[in-house]
């Protein structure tokens, strides 16, 4: 697994670890995890939640105006939707200490 400080697991990491861990062959976790990130694309306009980790949600953003970072400019920025993922509290807390 990815030491401490060297950068997040790759995927074929993650497959590999849960494969060992289930005794799952690499092909069985490869498509567990393609069908969960199919599914949460699939339901990530009404919320998905992944147990213990997060949640994915649908926010819209409002119109603003903002600044062209190389001239200084003031421009508006249009109102959009944007998907965002809030990290579960727990998660958050096992992460970066209490």
């Amino acid at each position: 697994m990815a030491a401490k400080g060297k950068g997040p697991m790759t995927k074929g990491q993650l497959i590999k670890h849960f494969a060992e861990t289930f005794g799952l062959t690499r092909q069985q976790t490869a498509d567990w995890f393609a069908e969960l990130a199919r599914l949460a694309a699939k339901e990530a306009k009404n919320g998905f939640t992944v147990p213990d980790i997060g949640k994915l949600v649908v926010v819209k953003r409002k119109a603003r105006m903002g600044r062209n970072p190389q001239t200084g400019e003031a421009i508006k920025i249009p109102a959009k939707t944007v998907l965002k993922f809030r990290i579960a509290k727990a998660c958050k807390e096992a992460a970066l200490g209490k």
